[in-house]
């Protein structure tokens, strides 16, 4: 049901490309290509195979060494701020125009490069102000921290400047130059990214227009609150309490790239494992792009030595170690966002418990390519931006005399997220760590924490929000009374947050993270635990104990969905041949989501056709909201609510036996439709291949083919190896969401820590490094990132102080 603006810009961008001609300019562009003497030009741009640079902004030498196996570049410097000088200059090598148009998107930017057809993107990102936060959040960050990102900064800026050859392809397709980088922009990346994990407003809207066409009992029935079964991330008896925590001892449209977060991590004590020390495993599911969100780097300085996924625009390791600790993240899925719908009062003033209050205001100017420039007013409320303004589906909440606002701690000036981060990474015991999470205030991520010492610990830091008894921020929220303002934020030293559990294993696949007993609320609903379960089944029988059973644990593609589901769906007698070849087929399948295998085909159909048969006659045309991927909700149907099974449309009375079958025979004709009536012939791998988009050109004739990248994969939703097929259209099935990381990190040698990206380090696709990665990430194939050894090929940049300097 996650409606997320950016999740659509990669279709509307490429229709505005087709629109706009630029496929006669990309072909041009790709002709120049295509000649050797453009070929070379083009090549030229890639990194050298040694190269010396004497350039300004650093004191002492910078060395990059660069693997030719994999573009993975090992940074040594003398000091921490030369490091990161280094880094800034390999993430703009290899980077530079995902860093730049994941900017223009986060500042609504995108209209001065793509014309007038993304100015609502603009328009909806002006209003919600990132670049206003990240601005008033730079000027409170620390000078130290300040000067992390200047550093950085002044990296980026120096490859631009004395970088040989021309710019990445995107620049010459789309005609325009970047600008320098600002350490401003490394903070407006923090704002995107808070966008794109926090999701709860998108699912308010879409509740509210299903409210609509639902009796409040059977809204209810169909969005019951969490019941609390299934894995819990943290028990009762280990959920941290202060004293104890504070106490102990030192010893993160559809743009690909972006879209619905979910992720897993485990960390197991060394009680749990034969080396002794823990084992921490994350792989962060994002939407899958090309190039892919993250960068593999390691950093060695005299003070600080550091490896793991970096995300090109930030100065720091996301997963990954230093020497003394290791970290992950996997997103919470809490709700710390609201809508409040504001009553009017006259034209400039809305509704509030203190009488009419006037709108604060601001102008915002969108420059646009070709067109004149655009104003908008934005209005903001005490609650927080006006989105019906610039969002249909808000506005569409909003009855006459109302305006819809979007309440929102990520939009706070004094958010420290990003200075919160690069603490992290220097952090040496879990007091310092969770010391620097204290200032981790948007958006809600549970982070992992393993020590060489043998200590493991998870703690959910942010802002969430504290709302009045009774709400549960499911749906919107009237703003005049005052009866549904927050109060506060939840206490940081009674946010959810665990150190050494006495089982000695955390556990979290995007399941609820504390039991019912928890005395705050942070979301009303949960990822169904399938995920989770798969994994706490694995762990308990002791496999993953090593690193490279974790690693392969991630790679599992056992569906408990399908396990748990299909007892309930296959106990039908056949009356028809289709429906008997498929019955015959899923009863006799072990659950794996084999990428050679009919099967998970099968399966996924019927969940679609199933969903459909059973909730599209209540839902009518808000049935499109609801349409996604409910095995939970299914299996809720068929043990509990069968009432759902009753199609309101027909005189008869329908069992859920009935839908089942007309559903089953549905999903087999539109099978047979695209792949025949053979089903020995069928093959997940088929339809279910992961496609690596580029976010601007995936949809544009000849250029997504050169561009995009596509690869067979087994897994579905709801398997630990994540890859989500798309639901809807001519591409149903293909995956387009997974883990584009996956790290697993090993305390008893921190070097000996695993790491697969797909599809490759570089963003150039003339680059070997742009999908050379993509074989290993789909086989499971990881690699530890280390100094390169003495003889090994590599690529070296030496970035060397300019005389006086």
């Amino acid at each position: 049901m996650k409606l997320l603006l950016s999740l659509h810009m990669a279709s509307r961008v490429g229709r505005i490309l087709r629109w706009l001609g630029y496929g006669l300019g990309a072909l041009a562009v790709l002709l120049l290509i295509g000649g050797l003497a453009g070929w070379r030009w083009m090549r030229a741009a890639l990194p050298p195979q040694e190269a010396t640079v004497r350039l300004a902004g650093i004191s002492g030498p910078v060395g990059i060494r660069r693997l030719e196996v994999d573009g993975i570049p090992t940074i040594s410097a003398d000091n921490e701020l030369d490091a990161f000088f280094g880094l800034g200059w390999v993430h703009a090598e290899d980077r530079l125009w995902q860093m730049d148009f994941q900017r223009r998107a986060a500042s609504g930017r995108l209209s001065e490069v793509l014309g007038a057809r993304t100015l609502d993107i603009d328009k909806f990102m002006r209003t919600l102000g990132f670049m206003r936060v990240a601005e008033a959040s730079l000027q409170q960050m620390s000078p130290e921290m300040r000067a992390v990102l200047e550093a950085y900064a002044a990296g980026v800026n120096a490859w631009i400047e004395h970088h040989r050859g021309p710019l990445p392809p995107e620049f010459l397709i789309l005609g325009y130059r970047p600008d320098p980088w600002r350490p401003v922009d490394t903070v407006l990346w923090g704002r995107l990214m808070a966008l794109d994990l926090s999701d709860n407003y998108f699912g308010e809207l879409a509740r509210a227009r299903i409210a609509a066409v639902l009796t409040p009992e059977e809204l209810a029935r169909l969005f019951p609150r969490d019941d609390g079964a299934g894995p819990t991330t943290i028990d009762t008896a280990v959920l941290g309490s202060a004293s104890r925590l504070a106490g102990t001892l030192p010893s993160l449209g559809d743009i690909p790239g972006f879209g619905a977060a979910a992720s897993n991590a485990w960390i197991l004590s060394g009680a749990r494992t034969q080396s002794g020390k823990p084992i921490l495993a994350n792989d962060p599911h994002l939407g899958l792009s090309a190039p892919i969100l993250w960068y593999l780097a390691r950093i060695e300085t005299p003070t600080l030595t550091m490896a793991g996924a970096t995300a090109p625009g930030v100065p720091a390791v996301l997963i990954g170690h230093n020497t003394r600790i290791a970290w992950g993240f996997t997103t919470t899925h809490s709700d710390t966002q609201d809508i409040f719908v504001e009553r009017l009062v006259g034209t400039d003033r809305y509704a509030s418990p203190n009488g009419p209050l006037p709108f604060t205001t601001r102008t915002e100017r969108i420059e646009v390519n070709g067109e004149e420039p655009v104003e908008i007013t934005v209005r903001e409320t005490r609650h927080g931006p006006v989105i019906s303004d610039v969002s249909r589906d808000a506005a569409g909440i909003a009855a006459g005399g109302h305006v819809a606002a979007l309440a929102w701690p990520a939009l706070r000036p004094d958010d420290a997220t990003a200075e919160a981060v690069l603490r992290m990474n220097r952090a040496r015991n879990w007091t310092e760590f969770r010391e620097a999470m204290r200032n981790f205030h948007s958006p809600q991520q549970n982070v992992f924490y393993a020590d060489v010492d043998g200590h493991i610990g998870m703690i959910a830091p942010a802002r969430v929000p504290v709302r009045a008894e009774g709400d549960d921020g499911r749906l919107p929220v009237e703003g005049a009374s005052g009866a549904h303002d927050w109060t506060g934020f939840i206490p940081f030293d009674e946010l959810p947050q665990s150190f050494d559990p006495p089982d000695g294993r955390i556990v979290n696949a995007n399941n609820r993270i504390v039991p019912q007993s928890y005395p705050h609320l942070i979301a009303a609903e949960w990822e169904a635990p399938y995920r989770a379960q798969a994994i706490e089944e694995a762990l308990e029988r002791g496999f993953g104990d090593i690193a490279d059973e974790s690693r392969a644990l991630q790679h599992s593609i056992l569906s408990v969905a399908a396990r748990e589901l299909l007892p309930l769906m296959t106990g039908l007698a056949a009356k028809q041949e289709r429906q008997r070849r498929a019955l015959e087929l899923l009863r006799g399948w072990d659950f794996q989501m084999r990428a050679e295998a009919p099967q998970p085909l099968i399966f996924n159909a019927w969940l679609i056709a199933l969903t459909e048969a059973i909730f599209a006659d209540e839902l009518g045309q808000a049935f499109d909201e609801f349409l996604g991927w409910e095995a939970d909700t299914l299996q809720r149907v068929l043990t509990q609510d069968q009432g759902w099974c009753d199609d309101r449309g027909t005189p008869a009375a329908e069992s859920c036996e009935d839908q089942l079958l007309l559903s089953l025979d549905r999903a087999m004709r539109s099978l047979e439709d695209r792949l025949g009536e053979d089903t020995d012939d069928w093959r997940w791998g088929d339809l279910h291949q992961a496609r690596f988009a580029h976010p601007v050109f995936t949809s544009v004739p000849l250029l997504g083919r050169f561009f995009d990248r596509r690869v067979e994969v087994g897994g579905d939703y709801y398997t630990a190896m994540r890859a989500v097929p798309r639901i809807r259209g001519e591409e149903r099935f293909t995956a387009i969401h997974g883990a584009g990381v996956r790290a697993v990190l090993d305390l008893a040698d921190l070097d000996k820590s695993l790491f697969v990206l797909g599809p490759g380090q570089s963003g150039n696709v003339l680059s070997k490094h742009y999908d050379d990665l993509l074989p290993s990430w789909r086989l499971g194939h990881a690699r530890p990132i280390v100094r390169p050894r003495d003889g090994a090929p590599t690529r070296t940049t030496i970035l060397s102080p300019a005389p006086g300097s």
